[in-house]
């Protein structure tokens, strides 16, 4: 059990975690401070607001991240509370990148993709440091963006490889009873797959990794599409649990940006769960591949969501909310 399970999901997990951390920090690094006052110039509109944070979460391969910054400026007074409801809600879309590119099932160039990222931060590195001063100088805007580009290939190439190994536990759970326990109680309930998503997804701080878990299991046939969809609407649940950890402590107006993100997820789950089978057989026109369907049940239900809650932000309720909660100037 430990070597076909144990040892698969919690290195699988970390290196998961590591190459998802890997890719956001690079990419914030070389991006993020512009993403962010791109962000703040451009949420005048719920729409804008949502157009650019799907961009923005898309570049930075992570809602959470872009929803605890957004949390962070509106603590600070930079940004008003009715601006960050778009916010929220392109967070959602973007975040589907990730399991989208993990769902062109690439995971067999993860250790190709490895190497190859780590020739070429190394050279980068190398031509950096061996070349004179003025040289330096003159290429520097294009050797910084090189290491930086490494570094988030190798994230994902790391992200691919983890993939592998938590795909290989598919067969001992089965041969243990564990998937014949789950489909038992998804038989009589998809709740079931949808409370083991927020569950997982809560505790390890990524829907992203609880998702690819759940393609990895639905790919080796483990797990049937439906109780793996559900499991997709409880993860979009549970990474709210990061958000409202990140604005205890904060403002007023901070919670309240946690809080419309938890509502808004919950709204969606509450809405999707019960349509599990449509969600099921829309993904299946889209691909006949299980981990695709998975992917594109997250990019259905998100965008689905956020289009029709997009309405809702416009309510002058919000507005009126700012007058009583943001400091003057922000």
């Amino acid at each position: 059990m430990v070597r076909d399970i144990i040892f698969p999901v919690t290195f699988g997990l970390v290196l998961f975690l590591f190459g998802m951390k890997l890719m956001e920090a690079s990419l914030q690094a070389w991006a993020g401070p512009r993403l962010i006052a791109g962000l703040r110039s451009s949420t005048k509109t719920p729409l804008t607001g949502m157009l650019s944070s799907t961009v923005v979460t898309a570049l930075l391969q992570s809602s959470t991240a872009v929803t605890v910054m957004t949390i962070g400026l509106v603590n600070a007074g930079l940004l008003s509370y009715a601006r960050t409801l778009g916010i929220i809600l392109g967070g959602n879309i973007g975040t589907c990148l990730t399991t989208e590119l993990i769902a062109l099932n690439i995971s067999r160039w993860g250790p190709a993709l490895a190497v190859g990222s780590i020739i070429l931060w190394i050279a980068s590195v190398l031509t950096e440091e061996l070349s004179p001063r003025a040289a330096i100088a003159a290429w520097s805007h294009l050797l910084r963006p090189l290491q930086l580009g490494a570094l988030v290939l190798l994230g994902f190439s790391l992200i691919l490889i983890a993939i592998a190994w938590m795909q290989s536990i598919g067969p001992a759970l089965e041969a243990r009873g564990v998937i014949d326990w789950l489909l038992g109680h998804a038989g009589d309930s998809l709740l079931w797959g949808a409370a083991a998503g927020a569950v997982i997804t809560a505790l390890i701080h990524s829907s992203a990794a609880a998702i690819a878990m759940t393609m990895g299991l639905t790919a080796t046939g483990v797990l049937p599409v439906p109780f793996g969809i559900a499991m997709v609407i409880g993860a979009n649940v549970g990474t709210c649990v990061t958000a409202v950890i990140a604005a205890i402590g904060g403002t007023r107006s901070g919670r309240f940006v946690a809080w419309s993100h938890v509502l808004l997820n919950v709204a969606g789950a509450v809405l999707f769960l019960p349509l599990t089978p449509l969600l099921a057989e829309a993904s299946a026109w889209i691909s006949s591949d299980p981990a695709a369907q998975i992917a594109h049940s997250q990019t259905i239900f998100n965008v689905v969501c956020s289009i029709l809650a997009l309405p809702v932000c416009y309510l002058p309720l919000w507005s009126r909310l700012d007058k009583t909660m943001v400091p003057p100037g922000a």
